[in-house]
């Protein structure tokens, strides 16, 4: 059995919140994670919801800004929130960028020297932490979905077209669907991966929603006042994307909101309902 080390736990609407660390092998280090386990994982297992975080975070922001537990608890939904990056890895220049580094895994397999090995955050959050969660947890392997924010979104959109069987759903705050065509992406996949950018097609929703098609629609929420929507995010192309191969989606343009956390505990109930629906399904 893995070892998982409890770091705090807070009772929260009927439910239990608990941050963890564990010795990863898969990032070969310590990483940390959140789980909140809803009043009915008391009785039985749980479905669980993956949420993946933005630049920048780590697995506490969403568990503390979100208002998910709330709505988790109404819904019977395991909440699961892996760190954003490896920390304290000793490669040199880690902690030297806001968006490249610590903090900003990006969810991607990193290929290139001296990031490969300890980013592997894409095997991290698709295999490694569900292992864990499942050994761990009361919670239900065979149901499970995926969300997440801005960097975050980008790692659910890619997780889920990567790996239709695994999740029942994907939604998405913000996200950075087009990672190849925006200043961060290009930064990030070049400084992980290399200059093959046939590589980076592996790390783009916009990409991968053209390969195959996602089995349910996806929900995507986008604020109209968010800094970062016309140079970062676009997601228009996304939008053309999922148009052109008849990709259920609903792209929701959110008037006046940014790019924060007000924006995603506003609009935090739609998704988590839209999760439930899913994994309620046989």
């Amino acid at each position: 059995m893995t070892n998982i080390n409890l770091i705090s736990e807070y009772k929260s609407f009927g439910g239990k919140l608990g941050f963890y660390s564990h010795f990863s092998t898969t990032c070969n280090g310590e990483m940390r994670f959140a789980v909140y386990q809803p009043p009915q994982a008391i009785q039985k297992p749980v479905p669980v919801l993956y949420f993946l975080s933005g630049l920048t975070s780590t697995e506490e922001n969403f568990m503390v800004k979100a208002g998910a537990q709330r709505f988790a608890a109404e819904y019977g939904l395991m909440l699961v929130t892996p760190d954003t990056s490896p920390r304290n890895t000793g490669i040199v220049g880690e902690d030297d960028d806001w968006d490249f580094g610590t903090g900003a895994g990006f969810y991607v397999d990193a290929t290139s020297q001296p990031w490969r090995s300890h980013y592997q955050m894409y095997t991290y959050v698709v295999q490694e932490l569900p292992a864990l969660i499942n050994e761990h947890f009361p919670a239900q392997p065979d149901k499970q979905s995926i969300f997440g924010h801005s960097m975050g979104g980008h790692g659910a959109l890619v997780c889920a077209l990567r790996n239709p069987n695994l999740y029942k759903s994907v939604s998405a705050f913000a996200p950075i669907v087009a990672p190849m065509r925006c200043p961060w992406g290009e930064k990030v996949l070049r400084g992980y991966l290399g200059d093959d950018k046939e590589s980076w097609a592996a790390y783009d929703a916009s990409e991968l929603v053209q390969k195959e098609r996602y089995h349910s629609l996806i929900l995507i929420d986008q604020g109209t006042d968010d800094q970062y929507l016309t140079e970062q995010l676009k997601p228009e192309l996304f939008e053309q994307a999922c148009a052109a191969v008849k990709q259920p989606l609903n792209l929701r343009y959110q008037e006046g909101y940014d790019h924060g956390y007000y924006f995603i505990a506003t609009f935090i109930e739609d998704h988590i309902r839209h999760h439930a629906i899913a994994l309620s399904k046989s």
